[in-house]
Protein backbone atom coordinates (compact mmCIF):
# COMPACT_ATOMS: atom_id res chain seq x y z
CA UNK A 1 0.00 0.00 0.00
CA UNK A 2 0.95 3.25 -0.74
CA UNK A 3 2.17 6.21 2.27
CA UNK A 4 -0.47 8.21 2.79
CA UNK A 5 -3.26 5.96 0.81
CA UNK A 6 -5.14 5.09 4.12
CA UNK A 7 -5.58 9.66 4.38
CA UNK A 8 -6.34 9.47 0.67
CA UNK A 9 -8.91 6.35 1.37
CA UNK A 10 -10.22 7.78 4.45
CA UNK A 11 -10.94 11.28 2.85
CA UNK A 12 -13.02 9.59 -0.07
CA UNK A 13 -15.02 8.04 1.65
CA UNK A 14 -15.54 11.35 4.32
CA UNK A 15 -16.51 12.85 0.58
CA UNK A 16 -18.74 10.20 -0.41
CA UNK A 17 -20.65 10.65 3.35
CA UNK A 18 -20.84 14.78 2.98
CA UNK A 19 -21.56 14.14 -0.68
CA UNK A 20 -24.03 11.99 -0.19
CA UNK A 21 -25.81 13.89 2.30
CA UNK A 22 -25.69 17.29 0.24
CA UNK A 23 -27.03 14.85 -3.27
CA UNK A 24 -30.26 14.06 -1.36
CA UNK A 25 -30.26 17.74 0.44
CA UNK A 26 -29.90 19.25 -3.11
CA UNK A 27 -32.09 16.98 -4.98
CA UNK A 28 -34.51 16.98 -2.50
CA UNK A 29 -34.21 21.06 -2.24
CA UNK A 30 -34.57 20.98 -6.29
CA UNK A 31 -37.85 18.75 -5.91
CA UNK A 32 -39.48 21.13 -3.24
CA UNK A 33 -38.92 24.12 -5.32
CA UNK A 34 -39.17 22.57 -9.06
CA UNK A 35 -42.84 21.75 -7.24
CA UNK A 36 -43.26 25.11 -5.48
CA UNK A 37 -42.35 27.14 -9.04
CA UNK A 38 -44.37 24.64 -10.94
CA UNK A 39 -46.65 27.74 -11.91
CA UNK A 40 -43.97 29.73 -13.71
CA UNK A 41 -44.09 28.61 -17.05
CA UNK A 42 -43.16 24.74 -18.69
CA UNK A 43 -39.15 25.52 -17.83
CA UNK A 44 -40.05 26.49 -13.91
CA UNK A 45 -37.69 23.52 -13.35
CA UNK A 46 -34.98 25.93 -14.46
CA UNK A 47 -35.51 28.19 -11.79
CA UNK A 48 -35.56 25.81 -9.19
CA UNK A 49 -32.17 24.12 -10.62
CA UNK A 50 -30.34 27.52 -10.51
CA UNK A 51 -31.41 28.86 -6.55
CA UNK A 52 -31.47 25.21 -5.48
CA UNK A 53 -27.66 24.64 -6.48
CA UNK A 54 -26.52 27.66 -5.35
CA UNK A 55 -27.49 26.93 -1.71
CA UNK A 56 -26.64 23.23 -2.07
CA UNK A 57 -23.12 25.01 -2.87
CA UNK A 58 -22.77 26.42 -0.15
CA UNK A 59 -23.67 23.71 2.39
CA UNK A 60 -21.41 21.48 0.28
CA UNK A 61 -18.58 23.84 0.36
CA UNK A 62 -19.06 24.20 4.55
CA UNK A 63 -19.10 19.83 4.72
CA UNK A 64 -15.87 19.81 2.39
CA UNK A 65 -13.86 22.47 4.25
CA UNK A 66 -14.49 21.11 7.88
CA UNK A 67 -14.91 17.58 7.18
CA UNK A 68 -13.53 16.11 4.54
CA UNK A 69 -10.43 18.05 3.38
CA UNK A 70 -10.10 19.29 6.59
CA UNK A 71 -8.51 23.14 5.28
CA UNK A 72 -7.54 26.16 7.01
CA UNK A 73 -7.95 28.50 3.94
CA UNK A 74 -9.72 31.88 3.08
CA UNK A 75 -12.98 30.89 3.43
CA UNK A 76 -14.14 33.21 0.31
CA UNK A 77 -11.44 32.27 -1.83
CA UNK A 78 -11.98 28.50 -1.30
CA UNK A 79 -16.08 29.06 -1.55
CA UNK A 80 -15.33 31.22 -4.87
CA UNK A 81 -12.64 27.91 -6.28
CA UNK A 82 -15.74 25.82 -4.41
CA UNK A 83 -18.43 27.87 -6.79
CA UNK A 84 -16.31 27.20 -9.90
CA UNK A 85 -16.03 23.81 -9.43
CA UNK A 86 -19.52 22.99 -9.09
CA UNK A 87 -19.95 26.02 -11.47
CA UNK A 88 -19.05 23.09 -13.93
CA UNK A 89 -21.21 20.63 -12.71
CA UNK A 90 -24.31 23.19 -12.83
CA UNK A 91 -23.73 24.16 -16.39
CA UNK A 92 -24.01 20.14 -17.20
CA UNK A 93 -26.91 20.32 -14.93
CA UNK A 94 -28.44 23.63 -16.44
CA UNK A 95 -27.56 22.30 -19.99
CA UNK A 96 -28.56 18.57 -19.35
CA UNK A 97 -32.18 19.29 -18.22
CA UNK A 98 -33.12 21.13 -21.00
CA UNK A 99 -32.36 18.34 -23.31
CA UNK A 100 -33.66 15.47 -20.92
CA UNK A 101 -36.82 17.06 -20.08
CA UNK A 102 -38.54 16.80 -23.17
CA UNK A 103 -37.11 13.75 -24.18
CA UNK A 104 -38.10 12.29 -21.25
CA UNK A 105 -41.64 13.72 -21.04
CA UNK A 106 -42.23 11.99 -24.71
CA UNK A 107 -41.60 8.96 -23.13
CA UNK A 108 -43.00 8.63 -19.82
CA UNK A 109 -46.47 8.02 -19.30
CA UNK A 110 -46.32 10.15 -16.00
CA UNK A 111 -44.67 13.25 -18.14
CA UNK A 112 -44.94 15.61 -15.42
CA UNK A 113 -41.92 13.60 -13.50
CA UNK A 114 -39.56 14.29 -16.22
CA UNK A 115 -37.60 16.78 -14.18
CA UNK A 116 -37.12 14.82 -11.59
CA UNK A 117 -35.80 12.10 -13.27
CA UNK A 118 -33.77 14.64 -15.44
CA UNK A 119 -32.06 16.05 -12.53
CA UNK A 120 -31.38 12.13 -10.93
CA UNK A 121 -29.48 10.92 -14.10
CA UNK A 122 -27.53 14.40 -14.43
CA UNK A 123 -26.75 13.80 -10.65
CA UNK A 124 -25.08 10.71 -11.16
CA UNK A 125 -22.49 11.94 -13.87
CA UNK A 126 -21.82 15.13 -11.86
CA UNK A 127 -20.70 13.31 -8.34
CA UNK A 128 -17.27 12.02 -9.90
CA UNK A 129 -16.59 15.40 -11.57
CA UNK A 130 -17.03 17.34 -8.50
CA UNK A 131 -14.82 15.21 -6.14
CA UNK A 132 -11.59 15.37 -8.92
CA UNK A 133 -12.24 18.94 -9.48
CA UNK A 134 -12.31 19.63 -5.27
CA UNK A 135 -9.39 17.77 -4.78
CA UNK A 136 -7.25 19.55 -7.41
CA UNK A 137 -8.82 23.21 -7.38
CA UNK A 138 -11.20 23.83 -4.50
CA UNK A 139 -9.28 22.07 -1.38
CA UNK A 140 -5.76 21.74 -2.97
CA UNK A 141 -3.50 21.62 0.26
CA UNK A 142 -0.59 23.55 -1.54
CA UNK A 143 -3.32 26.53 -2.29
CA UNK A 144 -4.70 26.56 1.11
CA UNK A 145 -1.72 27.62 2.54
CA UNK A 146 -0.78 30.13 -0.21
CA UNK A 147 -3.98 31.70 0.39
CA UNK A 148 -3.21 31.65 4.12
CA UNK A 149 -0.36 33.08 3.85
CA UNK A 150 -1.32 35.29 1.34
CA UNK A 151 -3.87 37.00 3.67
CA UNK A 152 -1.44 37.22 6.44
CA UNK A 153 1.20 38.99 4.56
CA UNK A 154 0.94 42.77 5.39
CA UNK A 155 0.19 44.97 1.76
CA UNK A 156 2.98 47.70 1.74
Amino acid sequence: MKPGSDKSLSRFIRYLLVGGFNTVFGYSLFALLAWSFRGLGSFSYMYAAVLSNLIAITVAFLGYKWFVFRTRGNYLIEWVRCVGVYGSSMAIGLVGLPILVPILRSHLQHSERAPYIAAAILTVITVIFSFLGHKNISFRQGLARQDLSTSQTPEA
